[in-house]
């Protein structure tokens, strides 16, 4: 089994998502001790934004991209081959302004491409990344669970469910600004979805 876990905080070190996303990590490695695990650190490796020069190397075709458009198309193309050859994706997804971190979208921009993880049919899209599990670890201040403060929990499954990724289970650790009991709380409920979801 191939583990793909993308840490997506803004803190490479210290951060509550990060620590969901690990002990999710670490509970699949105690079910499949010869699981391979690959970590994308967003933070320590940040990649780079969908912007003018990376939609023109993108849509060059590869034989006639400049040699600046092919090292651009390489960054993308590095991220889209680690989601291809993962059975299993782990996101450390933490809560930034009501929304996903600008380091988890870069990724989000750079492994949807059409007719490579996606395509357009008569009959609509067709994710092409069928098969895979896909863990999401969300870290919050607060509590939004349910609520329509919540736009990460749609945004993700509706991008994940477009690339081919329906098996989602979302792992919950909110309120971590509300305290130091609250923020074990919080902990420990995360724990107790994990169980539950990998059990």
């Amino acid at each position: 089994m191939n583990i793909l876990q993308i840490n997506a905080s803004a803190r490479s070190e210290g951060a509550n998502s990060t620590r969901v996303a690990n002990a999710i990590v670490a509970r699949l490695q105690t079910a499949s001790p010869d699981a391979v695990l690959n970590v994308r650190d967003l933070a320590t490796t940040p990649h780079p934004v969908l912007d003018e020069a990376a939609l023109g190397a993108i849509f060059t075709p590869a034989d006639k991209r400049s040699p600046e458009q092919a090292a651009r198309a390489a960054l993308d193309d590095a991220l889209i081959a680690e989601l291809q050859a993962a059975d299993v994706l782990v996101l450390g997804v933490p809560m930034y302004n009501f929304g996903i971190p600008v380091q988890l979208k870069t990724w989000i921009d750079a492994v949807a491409r059409a007719g490579v993880t996606f395509r357009y049919t008569e009959n609509g899209p067709e994710g092409l990344l069928k098969g895979k599990k896909v863990y999401v670890a969300l870290a919050r201040g607060g509590k939004y669970r349910g609520t329509e403060l919540d736009s990460q929990v749609p945004h993700l499954r509706t991008f994940l469910g477009f690339l081919g990724m329906t098996d989602v289970s979302f792992i919950y650790a909110e309120g971590f600004s509300m305290g130091p009991d609250a923020a074990r709380q919080a902990l420990a409920d995360a724990d107790a979805e994990i169980h539950a979801a990998l059990s």
